[in-house]
């Protein structure tokens, strides 16, 4: 299987991941948002989101934070993911990721959640 094949297969990653998935292009437009973040920010528009500004989205200390991420993963193909938040209320931390071409070329970025939660469900349950 060709590469040009995996768009369904990623998608269906993003798409299936249980924390919020927010894609923007290098103008900071939102290019995407999986199910779980458009309802997760459903009261500040969903889905409506896309194609605005994730920096309009953020105060303007916090939006100035982003645009100097943005700036440092350009600055090397090795700059690739940065820390940015603890969120203690929901235990979790947030980083920014870079996202790359084939060829290494900074095309975007995504906000990544991890939460710290002890996994509650039993192991290979499909009952």
């Amino acid at each position: 299987m060709d590469s040009k094949n995996l768009s369904p297969y990623f998608k269906s990653i993003v798409d299936q991941d249980r924390c919020a998935v927010v894609i923007c292009n290098l103008e900071h437009e939102i290019i995407y948002m999986n199910p779980t973040a458009a309802a997760r920010y459903a009261k500040r528009g969903g889905a409506a989101l896309v194609g605005r500004s994730l920096l309009d989205c953020h105060n303007a200390q916090s939006a100035e934070q982003i645009k100097k991420v943005a700036v440092w993963f350009a600055q090397s193909p090795e700059h690739n993911i940065i820390y940015t938040f603890r969120n203690e209320k929901e235990n979790k931390d947030v980083y920014m990721v870079a996202l790359r071409d084939e060829d290494g070329t900074l095309i975007g970025y995504y906000e990544k959640h991890e939460y710290r939660d002890v996994e509650t469900s039993v192991l290979y349950d499909f009952c």
